[in-house]
């Protein structure tokens, strides 16, 4: 093992073979439903954590390298938590205000992509085998990860705990929507409170947030569609029960 790397700096490899199944189902949920955009955006953003995951994993195999690393903090940093709330947006907000909150969001992050791929780099900074954004000399740019982090915040992690606090006041209180949403507002506010600590250079808690923060969202999804499912079937009895004749 090299030197300053750790058990914890493997479970990026983990959370990446994770991601990729997770991308899978979601996939095919979407091709179930093409016209669901909050499914297209909800695979878009777990393959996107799935490639930052990858990023740190190459890093803590293969070492430290210029693309790599411009790869990571663009997809980690600027995109994946965003991509993933944008599909919670197209769940709470009419299709119009999605859409222009897509523009926007998309607009904003590329500019963002330009800046991170211009921006020279401090070398004397690198660290064999870990990745932090304080390489990049204009440190300017790392002010617009801040903005897109809050949005997805707002929108991810304040979406999915607003669902299971409505959920939960139904007089029917479906259960697997109430904790499915609790567990995806949960798993989501873990990578971001993992990236607080990497801005900070302490990037191992990152590591084990995205780890155990994208189990907990696949859990969430779950119950939520095996919830979903179960009350599809329970709707068609009930209809197929009143079409019988006594």
């Amino acid at each position: 093992m090299p030197p300053g790397v750790g058990p914890v700096h493997f479970l990026p490899v983990a959370s990446t073979l994770i991601a990729a199944a997770f991308s899978i189902v979601l996939y095919r949920h979407w091709k179930r439903s093409p016209g669901a955009r909050y499914l297209f955006w909800w695979t878009a953003g777990v393959v996107m954590f799935g490639v930052g995951t990858a990023t740190e994993a190459t890093t803590t195999l293969a070492g430290w390298s210029e693309p790599v690393f411009r790869a990571w903090y663009i997809t980690g940093a600027l995109l994946g938590g965003v991509m993933l709330a944008q599909g919670t947006v197209y769940l709470l907000l009419n299709r119009a205000k999605a859409d222009r909150l897509t523009v926007a969001v998309v607009v904003y992050a590329s500019i963002a992509a330009v800046f991170v791929l211009s921006s020279p780099l401090d070398l004397s900074l690198v660290e064999p085998h870990r990745l932090s954004g304080e390489v990049l000399e204009w440190s300017w740019v790392r002010l617009f990860s801040p903005v897109l982090n809050t949005y997805a915040l707002y929108f991810l992690v304040g979406g999915a705990a607003w669902s299971a606090w409505q959920y939960r006041q139904r007089s029917d209180r479906p259960k697997g929507r109430v904790v499915g949403n609790a567990l995806i507002a949960l798993g989501a506010l873990l990578p971001g409170i993992g990236g607080g600590f990497a801005r900070a250079g302490t990037v191992e808690v990152l590591y084990v947030g995205e780890f155990i923060g994208l189990i907990l969202i696949w859990a969430g999804y779950r119950m939520i569609a095996t919830d979903s499912t179960t009350q599809s079937i329970h709707k068609i009895q009930r209809e197929l029960a009143e079409r019988t004749p006594a």
